[in-house]
This record gives structure tokens, sequence and C-alpha cells, in this order.
């Protein structure tokens, strides 16, 4: 999967009450890092910043995924859009054009 990248643009996987959307997501990243099998990016924007800030139940996860080199980018607009950007615990904040070049240089991109 290493030439894969993965578009996370909730705060949470599918369309549930938001305390299982991040449940789901945190579960996720967790078998995402057992499988050995990783991608190289995973891109954060819209509500899907909220993922990477204080209080997320998946931070464990994602600073276990970034520890093995998988890049974890973070759209500078939507932290600002939800005053987030002092809360950010994990990855680097970038712009769309940074998501856009991993997006680009990408075999695979899938969206959660």
């Amino acid at each position: 999967m290493e030439d894969t990248v993965i578009v996370i643009t909730r705060n949470g996987m599918g369309h549930a009450d938001e305390t299982l959307q991040r449940a789901l997501a945190g579960k996720y990243f967790e078998l995402l890092l057992q499988s050995g099998s990783l991608p190289n990016a995973v891109c954060f924007y819209t509500e899907g910043v909220k993922l990477v800030v204080e209080g997320s139940p998946a931070l464990e996860q994602l600073r276990a995924l970034e520890a093995k080199g998988v890049r974890l980018i973070v759209c500078s607009t939507c932290l600002n859009y939800f005053d987030l950007a002092d809360k950010v615990k994990t990855g680097i904040v970038g712009g769309m054009g940074d998501i856009l070049e991993a997006q680009v240089k990408a075999a695979k991109v899938i969206a959660l």
C-alpha cells in the first residue's frame, strides 16, 4: 500500500453518531498499523482535521503511523476555519497544495 494515500474528510468514519464515527476511525487506524501494509500518506481536510487535534480518540494510532513513516498532512485552512490550529497534536500542517501533491503522486487514493 506504499503508493497509496488515504483521505479523511470526516471527524470519524461513516454516517452515524459522532462517537461511533470516531471510535471506528480509531479502530481502523489500529488495524492499519497491525496490517504492516502502510500508506505513504494520510490527508486530513474539512472535518477530518478534528482527528489530529487534542482530544481525538485516534491520536495514539495516528502518532504510531507517523512514527512508522506515514506522512500525516493536515489542511491549515481547515484548522483555521475550526479554530484548531493551536490544538494539533500530530501530523504536518500544510496547504491544499501539499494534499494535492500527495494525491497526484499516489497510485491509489482511498477516501474514508
